[in-house]
């Protein structure tokens, strides 16, 4: 028998409203779930607007018809860090990079490789000069410096719009170079079997391409702009044996007369270098020809290769050897 005052109908509807309730709530928390995440759009369209801007750089100094005409390079008491607060990345260092040198820099992680590639396109305030055949970079507007710096980077960059625009985002090139740009990346068939040729659609981050065709888009741009400097960094890590060959090759072969700085993370693409820069926590460790620096059984250059364990060891010192001596003739001690 149900207690005086409470009927089976009221029992029923408490039920229903109370299930009811728990329906909307549910539904109120997956809406106010997705109402916080279409908010962080919202947030970021904010930061985006109070982002400071890098100041203009005036023309300090006028630069000589098609600077730098050979490549020289010098870094004079560099410093580097990220934010004002934080350590220097880069210490004092200096070195020189005469015209033309294939440069490898190497170093253990942290040591201050890509943080030279940092500091040469001026993406964080220096302290200190870098000078490209005779002209200190902190002298002229940061978009002419980095026009004259290609970089083929370890994750290949390409954006959504058309191939030439890939190529030729500024529209400064006509077709033909891009023709031959492709050609001599062997690209030109891909891209002639497109729909549309050279104006087909890249899709957002080249999704439409693989790892390997991405790469040779960015060493296509490269070959387009000829820069008397290139910067690598590693460039051919992700790639498949072929197109690293491939691209070792064209770089040797187009880029003969320009100053190539390779970032390496494999000792193996860097053995044949003119020079090996070994970066050690932010300072230039040694900086010479790879089988000299060999010949230091306590120098850093001889403790990375000998990590690498001795069957690895005995042909990067066979590289090194092999360049040196082509270089210059049979050296001493072997």
């Amino acid at each position: 028998m149900l207690t005086k005052g409470l009927h089976g109908g009221d029992m029923g509807l408490v039920i229903t409203e109370y299930i009811g309730l728990l329906t909307s709530l549910d539904w109120g928390m997956r809406q106010w779930s997705e109402l916080e995440n279409q908010m962080t759009s919202t947030e970021r369209v904010v930061e985006y607007k109070s982002i400071t801007t890098e100041p203009e750089r005036p023309h300090v100094i006028s630069l000589p018809e098609n600077w730098p005409k050979e490549g020289k390079l010098q870094f004079k008491n560099v410093s580097l860090k990220y934010n004002e607060t934080g350590p220097y990345v880069l210490k004092n260092i200096s070195f020189t990079v005469e015209p033309g040198e294939k440069i490898g820099i190497v170093g253990r992680t942290g040591a201050g490789k890509s943080s030279i590639i940092s500091s040469l396109f001026q993406l964080y305030p220096l302290e200190g000069s870098i000078i490209i055949d005779g002209i200190d970079t902190n002298q002229i507007p940061l978009n002419e410096v980095r026009n004259k710096i290609s970089i083929i980077p370890q994750e290949p960059v390409l954006f959504s719009g058309s191939m030439r625009k890939n190529l030729d985002p500024f529209e400064e090139y006509d077709d033909e170079l891009l023709w031959k740009a492709l050609d001599q990346v062997e690209l030109k068939e891909t891209v002639q079997e497109m729909p549309q040729g050279l104006n087909s659609s890249v899709t957002e981050g080249g999704s439409n391409f693989s790892v390997g065709e991405r790469q040779l888009v960015c060493l296509a741009r490269a070959l387009i702009r000829h820069n008397k400097i290139l910067v690598l960094d590693e460039a051919t890590a992700n790639v498949d044996p072929y197109t690293d060959s491939l691209i070792q090759r064209t770089i040797r072969n187009k880029f003969s007369d320009c100053t190539v700085l390779t970032v390496a993370h494999r000792l193996n693409t860097v053995m044949d270098s003119d020079k090996i820069l070994v970066m050690r926590n932010g300072v230039v460790e040694e900086f010479d020809h790879p089988y000299t620096l060999l010949q230091d059984d306590s120098g850093f250059l001889h403790t990375l290769v000998e990590a690498t364990g001795e069957s690895m060891s005995k042909q990067l010192v066979g590289i090194a050897r092999k360049n040196f001596q082509k270089r210059n003739g049979t050296p001493s001690g072997t």
